[in-house]
């Protein structure tokens, strides 16, 4: 009702033009309907030319082409509403640029009114100063309710006898997990859901939050993972996992405690392929939600403005995915300068900043780097992140745990190997270069067509030079400069 009123009082402010950018163009007409006026209130489509919607009349074909309605808009000598679908690719077109400026300028004279309702509207400058744009909103909790018991009545009425199986706490995170789209969007998800078996349970959860985000995630500048729960059994990451619990219930709502501030994230700093992207999966897994990683790769654009818009969207899809876990990897790749894209990500910076100091949703922000020095003074001060961890290299009680790891997932039996003997030979080898090297002792073991042993592994472990000795230097000074700044993993 708040939007009904709000947008009746914009199509009485005399305003030629009113921008609608929404995907629901249907409950946007409803919309329109809703609202008692003093003027008639025709749609246009180019497949269907112009149509009255407040009484019913057949359309006006001869008036589908662009140029032709309007035209025959500005001949007209009443008051009316024109709701204009899809117009935006016609917006370049200097002839309608100029019929629809002849409507505005004569707008006192006879108030015909402009809405233009598409998925995204770029008016050109000229018509910018006659137009006003209007917030479709998305439903309440209360409407996504009424949406979910819509379409279970629905499926009671398409199975006679039949009756809507519900878990009370499934049917609340079914009705919380919709949060953020549109009707349209709620209905098709909801009705995925109890169609498929004539239930509410938790099973529909995970396939509504992918379906949720496939949705929102047009783009493909995120990538999404529901079960994060086995992350959280990970070897190692004692003190992380421990700062992580203690946060937990806050995080979720579930603390009692009004005083204490919703944790927004942290930073980790490590040595390469010592486990930073395991950490993060790991964070998800302790919080028990989806885990969204932010590609900034594919968040770079060549075309001015698109990067920053597509940093906004990201954002945007993280908030309404929320509560969610957000892993933006190497962070210093997006945030650091990035020669002559220094302006751009100067901008970058500053809206993830202000995103960071001013969001309210439950989005739990994880950023890895490498490479501290590349990173914005700005960004690492107190108070952008709740703590700095490092993720240094092994110990040797983890670095057996390592072995046993991926030994397992290789169908080896752990207990055939000196692992004790193996993992110290690993000393200042990382669990990336740990994998490898099993790896590549495999291939050994099958040239000389024989079982994996201790010995192949040592060899190879012999043979590997890690990073921590390639680039030693580089290597210690992340490590001094950890100590002491930042908080261990383990």
């Amino acid at each position: 009702m708040d939007r009904q009123r709000d947008l009746e009082l914009i199509l009485r402010s005399r305003m030629p033009i009113i921008v609608i950018e929404t995907r629901d163009e249907q409950r946007m007409l409803d919309l329109l309907r809703s609202i008692t006026m003093d003027t008639p209130l025709f749609r246009w489509t180019v497949t269907d030319g112009l149509q009255r919607l407040d009484i019913e009349l057949e359309p006006q074909l001869h008036n589908s082409e662009p140029v032709e309605a309007l035209r025959h808009i500005r001949a007209v000598k009443k008051p009316g509403c024109y709701a204009l679908l899809d117009f935006h690719p016609y917006l370049q077109d200097p002839v309608n640029i100029r019929l629809m400026k002849d409507i505005c300028v004569r707008f006192r004279e006879i108030p015909r009114q402009l809405i233009l309702i598409s998925h995204k509207v770029e008016l050109p400058k000229e018509l910018e100063s006659f137009t006003a744009r209007f917030d479709m909103a998305l439903p309440t909790e209360k409407a996504r309710e009424k949406i979910v018991r819509r379409v279970a009545k629905a499926y009671v009425e398409e199975n006679p006898g039949s009756r809507v199986q519900t878990d009370p706490k499934a049917f609340q995170l079914l009705i919380q997990n919709l949060a953020g789209l549109t009707d349209y969007d709620t209905e098709k998800l909801a009705r995925n859901a109890i169609f498929q078996d004539g239930a509410i349970s938790k099973s529909d959860l995970p396939n509504v939050m992918q379906a949720k985000y496939e949705l929102l995630n047009r783009g493909g500048i995120l990538h999404f993972e529901y079960d994060t729960a086995k992350f959280s059994d990970v070897g190692g990451l004692k003190k992380l996992k421990h700062w992580l619990t203690l946060r937990k219930p806050a995080f979720l709502n579930k603390s009692t405690a009004n005083h204490l501030d919703t944790p927004k994230g942290i930073l980790l700093i490590g040595v390469q392929g010592c486990g930073k992207s395991l950490a993060a999966k790991a964070t998800a897994g302790v919080f028990g939600l989806p885990l969204l990683r932010l590609d900034f790769a594919n968040l770079f654009n060549k075309y001015h403005g698109e990067t920053e818009k597509n940093l906004r969207q990201s954002l945007k899809t993280a908030d309404v995915m929320a509560p969610c876990v957000l892993w933006i990897d190497e962070i210093e790749k997006g945030l650091a300068g990035r020669g002559g894209e220094t302006g751009t990500t100067q901008r970058v910076l500053g809206s993830f900043l202000t995103w960071m100091a001013e969001k309210t949703s439950r989005v739990f922000v994880v950023a890895t780097a490498n490479d501290i020095s590349s990173l914005p003074p700005e960004l690492v001060r107190k108070g952008r992140f709740d703590e700095l961890f490092f993720v240094d290299l092994p110990s040797a009680d983890i670095r057996q745990k390592i072995f046993s790891i991926h030994l397992s997932m290789r169908d080896q039996d752990c207990q055939k190997f000196a692992l004790a003997d193996v993992a110290a030979a690993a000393k200042g080898f990382s669990g990336a270069e740990i994998e490898q090297a099993i790896v590549s002792a495999l291939y050994a073991a099958h040239a000389q067509d024989s079982e994996l042993t201790t010995t192949h592994l040592l060899a190879e472990l012999e043979r590997t030079k890690p990073l921590s000795i390639v680039m030693a230097e580089k290597v210690s000074n992340l490590r001094l400069w950890a100590n002491g700044r930042t908080v261990p993993c383990d």
